[in-house]
């Protein structure tokens, strides 16, 4: 008769592989590949993403950023690599995403303040729990619109607030945003860039964001992923060292003008391959 498997108490699943990586290294991508339609995208791409900064994804029209990025969260599956967050799997991470079109990403049956309080409920929290959450997450963004309107009375930067602190909510290890300012006017978008930078400052969560928008891309991140066009690969990666909080002064400041140049030259010399 076949014997029940017995597993010893300290077994913790399936031994992970490590890798070699650079100390501040929170996400590590190894020999990730992916095709479509037969068509190579990415083929054996290895990266290391740093802890506690924001990291902006920047390239050609159709380069794959939005795909690589939601590789790395779990919502589009690889053909093959390695995906780990301080060496665990993206089930035993706790992440945050932010996406692109926020009209379709909140539920229009429930007001703001549920579609906040959503994933925690969903995560079995008490009622005070949750309402504590979510007045925390208010009282740090600094909500003046009423939370118990729906989401279709609200205007698209409100919204896109919405989204934002629905994403926070959990407290994530690693946070994603795909265009989080394409919709938005300028002064929302000021907006919306100060209190993600003084979300970072105190959480210190790691931020992956997508932008197709040159100012975008250099104005929040630490480090600039360029890549190139298909088959795609990493390019350079530019790091902007200027200290936050950072107003819409520093796009006047030498180091911000410099690494713009210095971006668009990457990003026009891959168009021109």
């Amino acid at each position: 008769m076949t014997q029940p498997l017995s597993l010893k108490p300290d077994y913790k699943g399936p031994q992970l592989p490590q890798y070699a990586t650079r100390p501040d290294t929170h996400v590590t991508i190894r020999g990730l590949t992916k095709a479509f339609a037969g068509q190579p995208l990415y083929t054996d791409l290895n990266l290391d993403l740093p802890r506690g900064k924001i990291v902006s994804i920047f390239g050609p029209n159709g380069c794959g950023k939005s795909t690589l990025m939601n590789m790395i969260a779990g919502l589009i599956p690889v053909d093959k690599g390695d995906i780990l967050f301080d060496g665990k799997t993206l089930a035993q991470t706790t992440i945050g995403y932010v996406f692109q079109n926020y009209r379709d990403a909140l539920f229009p049956w429930m007001s703001a303040r549920s579609n906040i309080a959503y994933p925690l409920v969903r995560n079995g929290m008490s009622k005070a729990e949750v309402n504590a959450r979510v007045d925390e997450l208010t009282q740090m963004f600094d909500i003046r619109f009423d939370l118990k309107r729906y989401p279709y009375e609200l205007s698209g930067g409100q919204q896109q607030t919405v989204c934002i602190m629905r994403a926070l909510a959990t407290r994530p290890e690693v946070m994603f945003l795909d265009e989080p300012f394409s919709a938005l006017d300028f002064e929302m978008t000021l907006f919306i860039r100060d209190k993600l930078q003084e979300v970072q400052l105190a959480t210190g969560v790691t931020m992956l964001i997508v932008s197709h928008d040159l100012e975008d891309a250099v104005f929040l991140a630490d480090e600039i992923l360029l890549l190139t066009r298909r088959p795609t690969q990493v390019a350079e990666i530019v790091p902007f060292d200027l200290p936050r909080p950072r107003g819409s002064e520093i796009m006047s400041h030498p180091e911000f003008i410099r690494v713009k140049a210095h971006t668009l030259e990457v990003f026009k010399r891959e168009m021109a391959l």
